[in-house]
């Protein structure tokens, strides 16, 4: 007896598949479960993958600069597993922890450095915010939810400190023994001396964001240094966002054999609401238009954030695994447009539509609006 059977559901690669759930994990794959079953749900040939995850959103609800709310970025968008990128720091995390118990969605949170998170744009301009005894406390007390470390290393947010906030990120990170994401934009710090500070699996968010101090040099070609560091293993992000996705820089990284190792929305409620971001779906679709292929897609949705980040029940569609499952359409008849950061827009025919969304083996039917 099966507390669910997803039925008639088939993979990227068309074939038939159908899933068995029990007790919120995958305990049975096959082209046709012929069982009992407290509950089917019948997808009707639509594609199935591993749940999606968005390795980079902000939906702490009780912040003003950037804020949202779980299940508006999560499930009501096929999403089921959201990682906050640093909204919160060791002051106001836990508070942020007790409000996610009540979402749908899975979260999880990378702790910013800065003790109070992003309550003001310069979080790191004062480096007395920053307490590793504390960040050490916090993320002990708080193990299961607290999966990483987030350091936004740009202009607006370090102000003096040049390259001192990253090096406290990597002391921190050696101690705790998390992944550590780094936030890439405007100058100072220079992105080759920042590149310098990073190993194998640190995670760039922002890689293809059309700044001076991107991946791109002026010639239009991707920077040298910026080729080495992704040869070496450190993990580039998308992170879309309101400032950091620019078409052209991530069709000359394809161009030159650089894949984005994760795409990530960087989403909060205004670039919800009025884009150029909306949902992962959308970004996903971007990628799609500059010739990554659906496979590509979804894996970098699925397994690669789940790897990066750590997340060893997730992003596989395996026995054993979380039943978080994500069921969509994709559409090749659409006349969709799409923008990016900086205004450029390119028309697409492919849409991909999420359906519906399996958290923990509990169906949330999107088109139906259940959720």
């Amino acid at each position: 007896m099966y507390d669910l059977i997803i039925k008639n559901a088939r993979t990227l690669d068309h074939q038939p598949i159908e899933i068995g759930i029990e007790s919120g994990k995958i305990s049975a794959l096959s082209a046709e479960i012929i069982a009992e079953s407290r509950e089917i749900f019948d997808t009707k040939g639509q594609f199935i993958s591993a749940g999606w995850i968005d390795a980079h959103v902000h939906c702490y609800e009780n912040m003003s600069l950037y804020y949202d709310y779980p299940d508006e970025v999560g499930v009501k968008n096929g999403v089921t597993t959201i990682v906050d990128a640093g909204s919160t720091g060791e002051n106001n995390i836990r508070e942020f922890y007790e409000l996610t118990k009540k979402s749908k969605t899975n979260v999880y949170a990378l702790l910013n450095i800065s003790r109070d998170g992003i309550v003001h744009q310069d979080e790191l301009a004062d480096l007395s915010k920053v307490d590793e005894t504390k960040n050490l406390e916090r993320i002990k007390e708080l193990s299961e939810f607290i999966i990483g470390i987030k350091a936004r290393m740009s202009k607006s947010v370090i102000g003096q400190n040049g390259v001192k906030p990253l090096v406290m990120a990597k002391a921190l990170q050696k101690k705790a023994h998390l992944p550590l994401m780094v936030h890439i934009g405007t100058a100072p710090v220079a992105l080759e001396e920042l590149m310098t500070y990073l190993e194998s699996c640190d995670i760039v968010t922002h890689c293809f964001n059309g700044k001076d101090n991107g991946i791109l040099d002026k010639s239009g070609q991707i920077k040298e240094f910026a080729k080495k560091a992704y040869e070496a293993g450190i993990h580039f992000d998308i992170g879309h966002g309101t400032d950091s996705f620019n078409f052209q820089v991530a069709k000359q990284a394809k161009a030159e054999n650089i894949l984005a190792d994760s795409i990530s929305t960087d989403i909060y409620s205004r670039n919800r609401l009025n884009g150029p971001v909306y949902n992962l779906a959308t970004t996903m679709e971007k990628l799609m238009c500059i010739g990554y292929s659906l496979e590509k897609v979804i894996h970098r949705v699925t397994k690669a954030p789940a790897k990066a980040l750590r997340l060893s029940r997730k992003g596989n569609l395996s026995v054993g695994f979380d039943a978080d499952i994500t069921i969509f359409q994709v559409t090749d008849d659409a006349d969709k447009q799409l923008i990016d950061s900086n205004q450029e827009t390119v028309k697409t025919s492919v849409q991909i539509k999420p359906t519906a969304a399996v958290i923990a083996g509990k169906v949330y039917e999107i088109a139906k609006e259940k959720i």
